[in-house]
């Protein structure tokens, strides 16, 4: 496989990931750094330094919103519920 071609493969398994995840709004960032060690603000985070890499401008709040589909706040004010005891308590454990 020559390497355009791998690029555009990886590229579109992400685009499948983050079309995902913007569907799966049940699924909470901490449900997913406890059980993956990673979570949307993480992608969106790599998006933000992959572009700030190549000369990109791109502030944390600029790569959420392009990693969410729109500004985080008002992702989280729609989709985030509260934390239950449980996953706060897994995650301040796993996260240590």
């Amino acid at each position: 496989m020559d390497d355009q071609t791998r690029i555009e493969l990886e590229a579109a398994a992400f685009r499948r990931l983050r079309d995902h995840l913007a569907e799966r709004t049940d699924v909470q960032n901490i449900d997913m750094m406890n059980l993956t060690g990673f979570c949307r603000n993480c992608l969106s985070r790599w998006y933000q330094e992959a572009a700030n890499e190549r000369g990109i401008e791109m502030s944390k709040e600029e790569g959420r919103a392009a990693f969410y589909g729109m500004p985080f706040d008002e992702w989280r004010d729609k989709y985030q519920t509260e934390a239950s005891p449980k996953a706060a308590a897994a995650f301040k454990e796993s996260h240590s």
